[in-house]
């Protein structure tokens, strides 16, 4: 096996720490230093709207659910019975939302678009009638309802879990960032852009950024980060391909 590019390097880690694993062991892998310097933390959210939809869900009052992100299954397996209680059709953003649900429902979603967007889910849903369950983060962007009643659906919106913004990074993070050893920081969603943005408090300086996605990607630019790369599919074995072609060495240019 030929050496990483990645091997040597230290990369930091802005995803949720319990959403790190399978990305901290991609990197070790490859031998590269993971710094976990999660910048957003999720939290279930509690209310009424909240509880009267599940109970829908297991009612089979729902035609579909939609689900577009892995934090919403963790929502769906501390609320519900069992994953019988999802009486509908499955429509999954990307392979780690898709994943999710197989490990904990033990069946596959229903639909699954080609690019790993909502706006992709949105173009992949057939036209039809009838209610459509959207949980979603509470500082989730809007569209995604409109797309699906354009079509006919009824769609109803529930914050399935809350993102909390941390006031500051890690002493680790923190103190590889001011000497100069980190070559390159990763956001897996504009949130995390987001947190870090406003945990470091400034933006300038900042070593190689790589996205796991075009919107997370949008979110870093709109806040004077240069993009360097972004994960193309859009999941964690993306990015990390993503980083080794960032730091991949130049072959010289032949005259």
């Amino acid at each position: 096996m030929s050496r990483s590019p990645l091997a040597g390097r230290t990369i930091l880690v802005t995803r949720p720490a319990e959403r790190s694993a399978r990305l901290v062991k991609l990197l070790d892998q490859r031998g590269a230093r993971a710094i976990v310097a999660p910048t957003i933390a999720l939290r279930p959210a509690r209310s009424a709207a909240l509880s009267a939809a599940l109970r829908d869900l297991a009612g089979g009052r729902y035609a579909w659910l939609a689900l577009t992100s892995p934090a919403t299954i963790a929502t769906l397996a501390d609320r519900l019975t069992g994953p019988r209680d999802v009486r509908a059709a499955v429509a999954a953003v990307g392979d780690g939302t898709a994943e999710a649900f197989r490990r904990w429902a033990r069946r596959d979603a229903d639909l699954q678009p080609r690019t790993f967007t909502v706006a992709a889910l949105a173009r992949a849903f057939p036209r039809g009638e009838g209610r459509v369950l959207c949980p979603r983060a509470d500082i989730a962007p809007d569209g995604l309802e409109e797309a699906l009643e354009a079509k006919g659906w009824s769609a109803e919106r529930v914050d399935a879990y809350r993102t909390v913004f941390l006031r500051r990074l890690p002493a680790e993070a923190a103190n590889a960032l001011a000497e100069g050893a980190v070559d390159s920081v990763t956001f897996t969603s504009a949130s995390t852009v987001l947190g870090f943005v406003g945990a470091l408090g400034r933006v300038r300086g900042l070593p190689k950024v790589v996205c796991i996605g075009p919107v997370t990607a949008a979110e870093a630019r709109a806040h004077g980060l240069t993009v360097h790369a972004v994960a193309d599919p859009h999941t964690t074995d993306g990015l990390v391909r993503a980083l080794e072609r960032v730091f991949a060495p130049r072959r010289p240019v032949r005259r």
